[in-house]
């Protein structure tokens, strides 16, 4: 990740949602509404859906590039209420990554530096009220990440966990073709 500035805080997203249907934009109005003074940057949408290791390949090779601030990951193989949301706190606390616990923030969190705090977003005190299904982006991740850009401890989201036990990403490694 870049280095710190004066600038409004950076909220980065990235999802398997596409953009057929209006949850990016909802996501973007949340922001603008829970958090107007942060500038959203849209990595990506266009993840195959349910691909969390294609997912984690671009998030890891372009984090080094990404504005401090909070980056909001979702790619997930479950249902949209199925597996745990974590919030995860960088090493040095100059960033927080927020997104399911699949592996897919595992690759880019050690490639700057690790993981210094982690908690489980058990906490609807900062989620909005969906009155349907609730989207993990929409109702739990976006808000959060506005709390967080907002000020909000990473400590009032949810129940601390230990980083080492949130799921490890697997990405592919390169083999030579035969004969090379």
């Amino acid at each position: 990740m870049t280095e710190p500035s004066d600038a409004p805080p950076v909220i980065t997203l990235m999802s398997d949602l596409g953009h057929g249907d209006e949850m990016v934009g909802v996501m973007h109005s949340v922001l603008a509404q829970l958090a107007p003074q942060v500038r959203v940057v849209d990595l990506t949408h266009d993840i195959d859906p349910r691909d969390v290791q294609g997912g984690a390949l671009r998030l890891a090779r372009s984090v080094q590039w990404l504005a401090p601030g909070v980056v909001v990951a979702l790619v997930s193989p479950e249902t949209a209420t199925d597996g745990r949301l974590v919030a995860i706190e960088l090493t040095g606390g100059q960033a927080h990554f927020i997104g399911p616990d699949n592996g897919l923030l595992a690759p880019a969190v050690a490639m700057v530096g690790g993981a210094e705090r982690a908690v489980i977003l058990d906490d609807d005190s900062h989620h909005l009220e969906s009155p349907g299904r609730v989207h993990p982006g929409r109702d739990v991740l976006v808000p959060v990440a506005a709390a967080l850009a907002n000020g909000t401890p990473l400590g009032e989201l949810g129940a601390p966990v230990d980083p080492a036990g949130l799921m490890p990403g697997l990405l592919p490694l390169p083999r030579e073709a035969a004969g090379s």
